[in-house]
């Protein structure tokens, strides 16, 4: 049956009224929610609502807040999450001062595509997106806790549709309801993942956190991370395929004819007996896709990046390798830490520390936990301050101890440290204003301190925070070995083996970007150039997994290998 181009367009025109009538008429998303579905809107948003209350007046609420707590929530964000936003979005935000936050208001103002239109649309079923911004990991616990069936092999793709298509059934089953999502769909998270959830977004952690407070953050956030993701995938897939497209005549042209041959004899391209080369050229360009081993662009768009590709399969055996080699680097250097600072190690992650225990059984405690990251604040986020952060940061204190220190006259790193801790752990006590100031400071300044650290320590500053490892310096050490052992111990304390940055938005990033270089290897200058940039790749993808160890060589060479095999 034939539709004409009239018929499709009047669809497509009702389509859009009906749509727009939901929500500009009677039918908000919301107007089908529970009672207790509008009440956790409000109270995750922070909008004081009586109790009891009539149902109205709860829709009035959220109505007259929706603009400014869906449509536009980034008026009321911290500098951090202000900062995140941009740069997922390749902004550049290092000519804006880390507290200006009404010029980061404006970037992101410049940015932001999300409508009240869009986001009541996207309200009307929440499971299409809510899902997108979980690990693996916690799409499989959801998955196995709640009885749903996942086809083999348990893919991303297969783990969300899945996930998605049962989602109703399982609330059902669970008697909750399925539009405003609920805390039973967290049940499977621990309160690291849900902090690791909001830290890799620049989200503030609650303080003091509760874990309704988390879930509550985090439902928050989950649709912003979704767009995040959907923008990041866009961006991807549109890069790879320009690039693809690019993959040049130049190449092309700098190939002999038996090159082109034995190209299209490995990729089972059949090339007639006598083809000229010009025909030969033609032929390579026809499949020139498949210089990578498949569609990039296609590949791109998926969560992961080039997961599926040959390609994504040489970056994931590189990142697995590295990852390997990054717990067995960890492994070797905690083994060498002091007591005191395995003890840290565990107590920044709100682990019990075993009274009394031995260092074997300090050791097994952080191996137990080496892939979790120090998330939130704590008495250890001034660990690898500088003097000056800590003295700016103890004269905004409204404690006068505090104050007093910040003055002194020749006062050391280590004291000023100490001082900070102390004044922290008061204000985490006390609560209140004097905390709630605290926590505000440190939103706006700790990105700030992270981009100099250790830039600026003198080597007896150096020498000293390594001595909190236990780690003795030799004599002769020059500043950037000093430098490269504080840094590489800094990582392992804060972040375990869990690299910074490798969420699901990175990944794809990062993913992606090893797909484009694979291209670019293809159009710089043919399989020989294809050898030693993909080793180089696979190096850069090894710092990328891990950047505490400079000894993963190993990994890029397999890698590189590899793609010269396939290219």
């Amino acid at each position: 049956m034939k539709i004409s181009v009239s018929s499709v367009l009047v669809l497509a025109l009702a389509t859009e009224s009906a749509v727009a009538s939901y929500w500009w008429g009677t039918k908000a998303a919301y107007n089908k929610w529970h009672e207790t579905e509008l009440e956790r809107w409000l109270s995750d948003h922070n909008v004081p609502y009586p109790t009891p209350a009539d149902r109205k007046d709860l829709e009035n609420l959220i109505k007259s807040n929706w603009d400014s707590k869906i449509a536009t929530p980034f008026h009321d964000w911290e500098t951090p999450q202000l900062q995140s936003y941009l740069k997922a979005k390749g902004a550049d935000t290092k000519t804006t001062a880390a507290t200006n936050k009404d010029s980061l208001v404006k970037q992101v103002q410049a940015y932001w595509t999300e409508t009240s239109d869009s986001a009541s649309n996207s309200y009307n079923s929440v499971k299409d997106w809510i899902f997108d911004s979980w690990t693996d990991s916690q799409l499989k616990a959801f998955a196995d806790k709640n009885g749903i069936p996942v086809p083999q092999p348990r893919k991303r793709d297969t783990l969300i549709a899945s996930v998605r298509q049962n989602y109703e059934s399982v609330a059902k089953k669970l008697g909750q309801s399925i539009h405003y999502p609920g805390d039973w769909r967290y049940e499977t998270w621990s309160e690291s993942d849900l902090k690791e959830f909001l830290d890799e977004r620049g989200v503030p952690v609650p303080q003091p956190s509760t874990r309704d407070k988390l879930i509550a953050s985090v439902r928050r956030n989950s649709r912003l991370a979704s767009l995040n993701l959907k923008d990041a995938a866009a961006s991807a897939s549109k890069s790879a395929s320009s690039a693809q497209k690019s993959l040049s005549d130049a190449v092309l042209d700098s190939w002999s004819d038996s090159q082109i041959k034995e190209w299209a004899d490995k990729n089972g391209i059949k090339v007639p007996q006598g083809s000229k080369r010009n025909e030969l050229l033609a032929l390579a360009r026809k499949h020139r896709a498949q210089l990578t081993g498949d569609n990039a662009a296609s590949s791109v768009s998926s969560a992961y990046g080039a997961a599926t590709t040959k390609a994504g399969n040489q970056y994931a055996q590189a990142k697995d390798d590295a990852s390997l080699k990054s717990e067995d680097a960890f492994n070797s250097a905690v083994a060498t830490w002091s007591d005191s600072r395995l003890k840290a190690f565990l107590d920044a992650r709100g682990v019990p520390v075993p009274q009394g225990g031995k260092k074997d059984e300090l050791i097994k405690q952080v191996h137990l936990h080496k892939h979790k990251a120090s998330t939130g604040y704590s008495a250890w986020t001034f660990d690898t301050w500088t003097i000056d952060n800590l003295k700016k940061y103890l004269s905004s204190s409204k404690d006068k101890a505090a104050q007093k220190a910040a003055k002194k006259s020749g006062a050391t790193r280590d004291e000023l440290l100490k001082q900070a801790q102390d004044s922290y752990s008061t204000a985490s006590k006390s609560g209140g204003s004097s905390y709630a100031s605290v926590t505000s400071y440190l939103a706006a300044s700790t990105n700030a301190v992270k981009d100099s650290t250790f830039d600026t320590w003198s080597d007896s500053e150096l020498k000293s925070y390594l001595d909190s490892y236990g780690i003795k310096t030799y004599q002769g050490s020059t500043t950037n070995e000093l430098k490269a052992m504080a840094r590489r111990n800094a990582q392992y304390f804060r972040y375990g083996t869990n690299t910074p940055g490798t969420g699901i938005l990175a990944q794809i990033q990062s993913g992606a970007q090893w797909v484009l270089d694979q291209l670019k290897i293809g159009a710089a200058s043919g399989r020989k150039e294809a050898k030693y940039q993909g080793q180089k790749d696979a190096d850069y993808v090894k710092e990328g997994a891990t950047t505490a160890t400079h000894r993963a060589g190993e990994a890029g060479q397999r890698a590189g290998d590899k793609v010269k095999e396939e290219l």
